[in-house]
């Protein structure tokens, strides 16, 4: 520890001291000069004590700032819900150049809206608590607008004089998508098993029917009937077998720019004949000036063939359908099938569109999935309402030329 205080306030002392002494001709060794001697040095001690420890602190605060600038981790401490310090590494997750354009910023320009007001509950139970909480999830945005998921671990402090929170958090975007494609691997894998349980057991009933007919016929018992019940489950497996074909083969689908008119107008015109053996009327309404579509023609024309083979098949004793095409202003198209069925119980629409679950007789399910799958590959999206005795309206909204499409495989 350097002397200077001392040094200097005893020097200060014996020049006084020595002043007096010429000038005024006063014995220079006085019990004052003692005291004041004495009071210097008590006094300089303690200034070069003072000095010393808040050199050590400087030093030390500039090792511990050292410290955490070299962390990978992002750390970061607020005061007010403002950024007040911020390490190297929260200048690379946040995007930026340097420190100076995070500092004094809000910590909520940083959080994405629908997770800002778990932040300020968190916020609110540190202050409170005074001691470290538990890791907490968040979605964040960089400055140039992209997003991550963060997690962050928190502790009440003292910085500066001030109260204030001292965070330390990881980007977890890697893990969490990793973590995602291990689910949707999961459910594949569940989706799979589900399938080809529901496959076994949806063919093993005609399959059954077949074998006793079989043995029939071996036996010499014999009845035109009983051919064409053979026939019919066989066509029955044939159908299974093919809607599953769809749904498991990857296709490479070619978009191409087209009019969803064009589209409703050939597919009603294929089902007409089916509608009008049912008392089943069809009628169509398109707003004008409707926007053109990417899309693959065929896979859209499934769609809506089995919507509407749907819709007749829930009024068994006629009615009407009404298909309505709209454009919305988001830059989409909106497309009604709206009956006058039976509709379908409420609890039973969250499982529409799963292999096997179905409201028909003897129906599979996988031909509104497939509709569902064709319809997200065209990154559209299918929504059913229904009121039983009433009715049931599905929707089917696509994106237009002027929206991005995303293709999926």
């Amino acid at each position: 520890m350097r002397k200077s205080g001392q040094i200097t306030l005893v020097g200060i002392s014996l020049l006084f001291t020595l002043f007096q002494k010429m000038y005024h001709q006063q014995v220079f060794f006085t019990l004052d000069f003692l005291i004041f001697t004495v009071i210097a040095w008590i006094v300089g001690y303690q200034y070069d004590k003072a000095r010393f420890f808040a050199k050590k602190v400087r030093e030390s605060e500039c090792s511990y700032k050292k410290l955490i600038d070299s962390l990978p981790n992002p750390v970061y401490i607020l005061s007010d819900q403002k950024l007040l310090y911020v390490n190297q590494a929260v200048v690379r997750t946040a995007g930026v150049k340097i420190k100076e354009e995070l500092i004094g910023k809000s910590i909520f320009d940083f959080i994405v809206p629908e997770y800002q007001e778990r932040a300020q509950e968190r916020y609110k139970q540190i202050n409170k608590e005074k001691q470290p909480v538990n890791t907490i999830e968040y979605k964040a945005k960089r400055l140039d607008g992209s997003t991550f998921f963060f997690e962050v671990s928190s502790m009440y402090i003292v910085f500066g004089g001030k109260e204030a929170v001292l965070c330390i958090g990881k980007d977890i975007s890697e893990r969490k998508e990793e973590t995602e494609q291990l689910l949707q691997k999961s459910e594949k894998l569940a989706l799979l098993g589900q399938m080809a349980a529901g496959i076994a057991h949806e063919i093993r009933n005609p399959l059954t029917s077949i074998r006793g007919f079989i043995q029939l016929f071996k036996s010499g018992e014999t009845h035109p009937d009983y051919f064409d019940i053979v026939l019919t489950e066989l066509d029955r497996i044939n159908s299974i077998v093919g809607e599953f074909l769809v749904l498991a083969k990857p296709t490479a689908a070619v978009f191409i720019e087209k009019d969803v008119k064009n589209l409703i107008k050939d597919v009603v015109t294929l089902i007409n004949n089916q509608s009008i053996l049912n008392n089943v009327q069809i009628y169509v309404e398109f707003d004008s000036d409707l926007p053109m579509v990417m899309c693959e023609e065929n896979q859209l024309k499934q769609v809506f063939l089995n919507l509407m083979k749907n819709a007749i098949e829930a009024m068994p004793t006629g009615g009407q359908i009404d298909v309505k095409v709209k454009r919305k202003e988001d830059g989409k198209i909106l497309i009604q099938i709206i009956d006058q069925g039976v509709g379908i119980p409420e609890d039973r629409i969250s499982t529409l569109g799963e292999p096997f679950y179905t409201t028909k007789e003897k129906g599979t399910g996988l031909g509104l999935m497939t509709c569902y799958k064709i319809i997200e590959s065209h990154n559209g999206e299918i929504k059913i309402t229904s009121v039983l005795d009433e009715g049931t309206t599905v929707e089917v909204t696509l994106p237009t030329i002027t929206q991005p499409l995303l293709v999926v495989s």
